[in-house]
């Protein structure tokens, strides 16, 4: 059974927990300091709340108080993309991987990830790639 996706997460929240991957836990005085943008203490504080009661970030007892990621990247990117890959190509994922590659100066270790990528997918998919005729 798959882990349910993590809720919607509004864009000052992911600046946060962005702050939070980069850094590891802190108060709200680190997180406000590693945001690195003048946002008020309190703007933070309310933020980090919010992410606490949506399950995303934990808060220590201690005092003061510390906070910590309960996520990690992927896992708050999977359901964004599981989402825009079903309403902008029905499903399909060769349309978003095509644009990406063809509308955008990858680097030399993307291009080596995606083959990466691609040799698991096969793997998994028990078959070998053929080489395309014509091309």
């Amino acid at each position: 059974m798959s882990k349910a996706p993590p809720p919607r997460l509004t864009s000052g929240e992911l600046e946060i927990l962005a702050a939070l991957w980069r850094t590891g836990p802190g108060t709200i005085s680190d997180v406000n300091e590693a945001l690195g943008q003048p946002i008020g203490y309190t703007t933070v504080q309310t933020r980090l709340n919010r992410l606490v009661s949506k399950g995303v970030v934990t808060k220590s007892d201690e005092r003061p108080a510390h906070y910590q990621a309960g996520l990690l990247p992927e896992e708050v990117s999977r359901g964004d993309l599981e989402m825009l890959v079903r309403r902008v190509n029905s499903g399909q994922v060769v349309p978003l991987v095509a644009y990406l590659v063809r509308d955008r100066t990858l680097t030399r270790d993307e291009i080596d990830d995606l083959r990466r990528l691609i040799d698991e997918a096969e793997l998994q998919a028990g078959r070998k790639s053929r080489p395309v005729r014509g091309k």
